[in-house]
């Protein structure tokens, strides 16, 4: 819930409150049943995930939603008068609390699994070592359990290798052009979070009237689940640079369908 008015007064350096999470609560029935760690799980699954689905499609920031993914988990735990672990005892409040949180990176994790091979690629990269180089055996390893091809992503521009060493190439050193038919998430996902820390809004909207089809809408949604990565790891600057997208995508949207309803001459995409 968007509750705070965007032009009040803010002290300087002062931590301000931008939006609310309400948490509803209701009291239980009497007659509530128990239920299993292993049922929880699966319930999770089948309610957890589509809230998290709706609550991307809200546009909610990505760093309001783990914390927003509490009330729906929680709701499906606390339906039960108990659910029971493995060795019988009754599962914590704490420990519901872990179980929602790895269904939210299970979730993630699956958004990245329906990705073009290379995108599944640098985002497996991206877990283990940011940009910092690796191996070439250990790259030629992970490439080949994904179906990607180390020289395509060279050639792609979204990768280096040389001298036995591979790492990611950066934002800013990656091809800036857009491609109409790019089919590389990841690539897109950096094109249009580089082009919002250096041009704002326009910029990336001129990058996202580029793109053809529903890529635009994909690059976003990976930018929830590097954000999430970036957030563990504690990369502050990366994990602000997902977040801006993503807040900033209503108007990116908006913007971009004004500079696709104008003549073709009349747009300087680059």
């Amino acid at each position: 819930m968007r509750t705070e008015r965007s032009a009040r007064t803010i002290g300087l350096g002062t931590n301000a409150l931008a939006s609310s999470i309400v948490l509803v609560c209701r009291k239980r029935p009497e007659d509530a049943p128990q239920t299993t760690r292993r049922t929880l799980i699966a319930q999770l699954r089948r309610e957890l995930h589509p809230a998290l689905k709706k609550l991307q499609e809200s546009n909610i920031a990505p760093v309001d939603l783990a914390q927003a993914a509490i009330g729906p988990g929680m709701g499906v735990f606390s339906r039960y008068s108990s659910v029971l672990e493995a060795d019988g005892s009754e599962m914590t409040v704490r420990s519901a609390l872990q179980v929602i949180n790895e269904q939210v990176d299970a979730y993630f994790n699956e958004q990245v699994g329906s990705l073009d091979t290379e995108s599944r690629f640098c985002v497996d990269l991206y877990l283990q070592n940011a940009y910092e180089d690796i191996p070439f055996g250990e790259a030629e390893i992970l490439s080949t359990a994904k179906g990607a091809h180390i020289p395509n992503m060279v050639n792609h521009g979204v990768l280096y290798a040389k001298a036995g060493k591979v790492h990611l190439v950066k934002r800013e050193d990656l091809p800036q052009a857009v491609l109409l038919d790019e089919t590389n998430i990841w690539l897109l996902t950096q094109q249009l979070t580089y082009a919002m820390e250096t041009g704002g809004i326009e910029q990336c909207a001129k990058q996202a009237a580029a793109l053809y089809g529903s890529n635009a809408e994909h690059a976003k949604d990976l930018a929830y689940r590097l954000y999430t990565v970036a957030e563990q790891k504690g990369w502050t600057s990366e994990a602000f640079a997902y977040n801006a997208l993503v807040v900033s995508w209503p108007d990116i949207q908006s913007r971009a369908a004004e500079l696709k309803a104008q003549q073709p001459e009349q747009l300087d995409l680059f």
